[in-house]
């Protein structure tokens, strides 16, 4: 009897050993930080994977989750600085960095957190006009995430992210946005229009300058060649006649006839040439007309260096003076 109640006493502590020791260790999970309480005060804080703590005397205080979380915002009403009233819901990104902190510096952790992002979201918003709210949301994010980050840093939370997921504006007041922006873009093009059609007149006018430019320096090229044109039928007029000069003051009168059977010549042929004379009926004296065409042809003949007497006696015919000469025999 006395050797088996020594065996049940060995046996009491040894359960009670293991009892202790299971009591005593801790197992964290990846991802999760414990808070050790002794007498209901904190003491530590566990940290993944196998951690000892006094049994019977500290025991687990709060489990924390250290993974980054997730918090949804519900809709809210938010008016705006110019008294528009939308609708607007997020989403909040945070994680624990201090599990004390977290545990015993706030009562409620998620419900703080999203009165926190609710109340700074109306405040946020509230102070932009509508048409800021709709145009420039990563501001608004930015702003959000500065602020609930400095309030909730003594709740040792970390938040990484807000963004507002959805702004919804009354029907009405979205009716006048569509008609204010069509509005908007038709007054754009009418404006792209007239800046068109004024690109256009501009590029007419610059061609139409350039055009009566050219036909100018046109005009005063054609002017300058006619002027050179008369200046040289001028100075070869000049010379004709300096040579008829020569002639006449060498006794040579046969370019006296030659200058005016060219001149009767020229003068019935503008005559015949004019548009309103179709039949010409002039008294023409034919012996005086063939008499300075005998005057040219003899200018001709002493032109190439013979006489005419001897051109005319290897033609085989005589000599013909000009009408009025003093030399002619009726």
């Amino acid at each position: 009897m006395g050797l088996f109640g020594f065996d049940i006493v060995v046996l009491i502590i040894v359960v009670l050993a293991i009892l202790v020791l299971v009591a005593g260790v801790k197992t964290i999970p990846q991802g999760f930080n414990y808070t050790v309480e002794r007498f209901g005060r904190y003491t530590k804080t566990l940290s993944p994977g196998l951690n000892l703590i006094v049994p019977f005397i500290d025991r687990i205080g709060a489990k924390m989750n250290m993974m980054e979380q997730v918090l949804d915002v519900p809709t809210q009403e938010v008016i705006t600085r110019d008294n528009a009233t939308v609708s607007v819901d997020g989403v909040t990104f945070y994680q624990v960095v201090d599990a004390a902190r977290a545990a015993y510096e706030v009562r409620g952790l998620e419900n703080a957190l999203l009165n926190l992002t609710m109340t700074n979201i109306r405040t946020v918003m509230g102070s932009m006009d509508l048409d800021q709210l709709l145009s420039h949301r990563d501001d608004i994010n930015e702003r959000l995430l500065r602020v609930v980050d400095a309030a909730a840093a003594p709740w040792g939370l970390k938040i990484t992210r807000i963004e507002i997921k959805d702004i919804v504006p009354p029907a009405d007041l979205v009716d006048s946005m569509a008609r204010q922006m069509k509005a908007e873009r038709e007054k754009r093009a009418q404006v792209l229009e007239a800046e068109g059609q004024r690109q256009a007149q501009i590029l007419r006018a610059e061609g139409q300058k350039q055009a009566q430019i050219l036909e100018a320096e046109g005009r005063r090229e054609a002017a300058f060649r006619d002027a050179e044109a008369r200046e040289r039928s001028a100075e070869a007029e000049a010379k004709a006649t300096q040579m008829v000069s020569e002639a006449i003051a060498a006794g040579d009168v046969q370019a006296i006839n030659y200058f005016i059977a060219q001149g009767y010549t020229r003068a019935i042929e503008r005559l015949a040439s004019a548009p309103n004379q179709k039949v010409l009926m002039l008294p023409v004296e034919a012996t005086a007309l063939i008499g300075s065409l005998g005057g040219i042809a003899e200018i001709a003949r002493e032109a190439f260096g013979g006489a005419p007497a001897e051109s005319a006696r290897r033609h085989g015919r005589s000599a013909v003076p000009p009408a009025g000469s003093p030399d002619r025999t009726p």
